[in-house]
């Protein structure tokens, strides 16, 4: 079981290879000409995949894993076609989208994805009521696999008025944020604590409070959509609301930080190693991510937070690098899923170092451009960050294949 989840892992991890290269492409037609590359197109497929090829994967193998080790040993042979066709979908999204942006082809293997979703969900629902034992983990995961299912929602809301040719800004991007808020938010985010939850279990890490850490969480995610909202007019009631959400998401984090550090004994003993230091930097991304989201909610920074394309590119990039690629780049490593060598560390330490620098970067010319200026060298630099977040990752996948021929080299 062990050498299949880590097969299925090294191809994730090679699609964000492919997503960093991406990401260097878009930063170089920025700074330099690069005419035969639509920049919008691209960026379509960079998300998409990133998305779908990447993080999807990657969780979905993890949730995967999980039910190998808690339900039956042979279930990562009952979900190969579902993780081999979400393969197909995230290529065929990688190729086309940049084609074509939104259209026929790119349309039909973004729906063969949500599609694919739906399986999924349905399949790990019935396996997940069949774990002979209680754990919050269980809802954390049927919650994630909601939320993935109706984020698909804004992803057809989308691909409608692309078809229909219906422009409306308002509408356009509240589908987006919509589908973004539910997969970033819902699917990614509540796996993540599944897993993460899972360790605590594991770790004799406990407190009767951290059921209440979920329902807290569930409840805010709908609500807390309409933080990516608050550019429109709310009723005063909904806008209370949406005050509470978030409130309530920075309070039941607050109490997992509590359960941790109470216990801090058993952590520091149960979680070593680098994998240790990558989930509490991921938590420490979270926490920031948790405040700015609370400090958007005044009325006068969320016309900052919106107005600013810098800052929004910044705030995705920490949620999607900062908290969980780090997490799950954390968890593999503690779940010894992949090889560990020195080049996998380096590649880690490269590969944060690199998103560290790329959210400062980010910071500085959102901050320049709330003051009107322009900075002369920053889309270079961030140019140079995107170069140090690929040869980071790339470090990580080679570190696979030499861990392979020393194996070979043994036998």
């Amino acid at each position: 079981m062990q050498t299949s989840v880590s097969k299925w892992l090294r191809i994730a991890f090679l699609n964000l290879n492919i997503v960093a290269l991406i990401g260097i492409v878009l930063r170089y037609k920025i700074v330099f000409a690069l005419p035969i590359v639509d920049q919008k197109h691209l960026l379509h497929g960079h998300s998409h995949f990133a998305f779908t090829g990447w993080i999807s994967e990657a969780l979905m193998t993890l949730i995967v894993a999980w039910l190998c080790e808690n339900v039956s040993k042979d279930a990562l042979k009952r979900y190969y076609w579902i993780l081999l066709l979400n393969l197909v979908a995230a290529y065929g999204m990688l190729i086309t989208f940049p084609i074509e942006g939104y259209g026929l082809f790119s349309i039909s293997f973004s729906t063969m994805s949500i599609i694919i979703s739906y399986f999924f969900a349905v399949m790990v629902w019935k396996d997940l009521n069949k774990v002979e034992f209680r754990t919050n983990s269980i809802l954390w995961f049927k919650a994630g696999v909601i939320f993935n299912a109706l984020s698909s929602l804004g992803a057809f809301s989308l691909a409608f008025m692309m078809a229909k040719h219906i422009i409306h800004q308002n509408w356009y991007l509240s589908a987006v944020y919509f589908f973004l808020h539910f997969q970033y938010n819902g699917w990614f985010y509540f796996v993540c604590m599944g897993l993460l939850m899972d360790v605590l279990r594991k770790n004799n890490i406990t407190s009767k409070w951290l059921v209440w850490v979920f329902w807290i969480f569930t409840g805010a995610c709908i609500p807390a959509y309409f933080l990516s909202t608050l550019w429109m007019e709310l009723p005063m009631w909904v806008y209370g609301i949406v005050v509470l959400s978030a409130l309530g998401q920075l309070v039941g984090w607050g109490i997992i930080v509590a359960t941790v550090f109470k216990q801090w004994d058993k952590w520091k003993t149960g979680v070593s190693g680098i994998g240790r230091y990558l989930i509490l930097l991921s938590g420490f991304a979270l926490s920031l991510k948790l405040l700015l989201q609370l400090a958007s909610t005044y009325p006068s920074l969320g016309t900052i937070a919106f107005g600013f394309h810098p800052v929004v590119i910044g705030y995705l990039h920490l949620v999607l690098l900062g908290v969980i690629t780090v997490f799950i780049i954390g968890y593999v490593v503690l779940k010894q899923y992949l090889k560990m060598n020195n080049y996998f560390t380096r590649g880690i330490i490269i590969f944060v170092s690199g998103i560290v620098f790329n959210e400062v970067l980010l910071m500085i010319q959102g901050v320049s451009f709330m003051q009107y200026i322009t900075l002369p060298y920053v889309d270079v630099l961030l140019f140079v960050a995107a170069i140090v977040m690929f040869v980071g990752v790339l470090f990580m996948v080679i570190s696979q294949t030499k861990a392979d021929s020393r194996i070979g080299s043994s036998e």
